[in-house]
C-alpha cells in the first residue's frame, strides 16, 4: 500500500480543521492567561501570554499554508512576531493610540520588551514541536 509523503497534504480538510481548532484553543488559552493571571503561578502569568501569542501566529500560518514545510512556518512566525515587537519602538501618535485599544494591544502589543523575543521563540518552538510530533505520529499510523 502506498503511503503519502506528507500526511497534511494527504488530508487537507482534516488538516485545516485541526489547525483551526488548535488556533481557537490557543486564543482561548492566551486570553485566559491574561484575564486569570492572578490564578496562575507567577512564572506562567508573566510569560505564557506572549508565548501563546507566537504559537498562535505559527498555527495561523500552518492553517493558511498547510502545504509549506514546518520550518517555513516556524521561521515566518518568528519573523512576524519579531517584526511586531520591533514595531513597538515606533511611537507615532496614531499607532500609540491604536495600541491603547484592546484589539490594538492584543495584536500590536504596547511597548518593546527584549524578553518578549525570547517568549516568542519559546512559543514558536513549542508549537513547532507539537506540530512535528503530531506529523511523525500520524505518518507512523498510516
Amino acid at each position: 500500500m502506498h503511503q503519502p509523503a506528507d500526511f497534511h497534504n494527504a488530508r487537507p480538510y482534516k488538516t485545516r480543521i485541526l489547525y483551526a481548532t488548535a488556533l481557537l484553543l490557543i486564543i482561548a488559552l492566551g486570553l485566559a492567561s491574561r484575564k486569570y493571571a492572578q490564578a496562575l503561578p507567577p512564572f506562567l502569568a508573566e510569560h505564557a501570554g506572549d508565548a501563546l501569542w507566537a504559537a498562535m501566529v505559527y498555527v495561523g500560518i500552518r492553517l493558511l499554508l498547510p502545504a509549506r514545510p514546518l520550518l517555513f512556518a516556524a521561521v515566518a512566525s518568528l519573523l512576524f512576531s519579531f517584526a511586531i515587537e520591533l514595531s513597538q519602538l515606533y511611537q507615532a501618535d496614531w499607532i500609540v493610540a491604536l495600541r491603547h485599544t484592546t484589539p490594538g494591544a492584543l495584536v500590536l502589543g504596547r511597548g518593546f520588551l527584549p524578553l518578549d523575543l525570547l517568549r516568542y521563540a519559546v512559543g514558536v518552538l513549542g508549537a513547532f514541536g507539537v506540530d512535528w510530533g503530531v506529523r511523525v505520529t500520524s505518518l507512523r499510523a498510516l
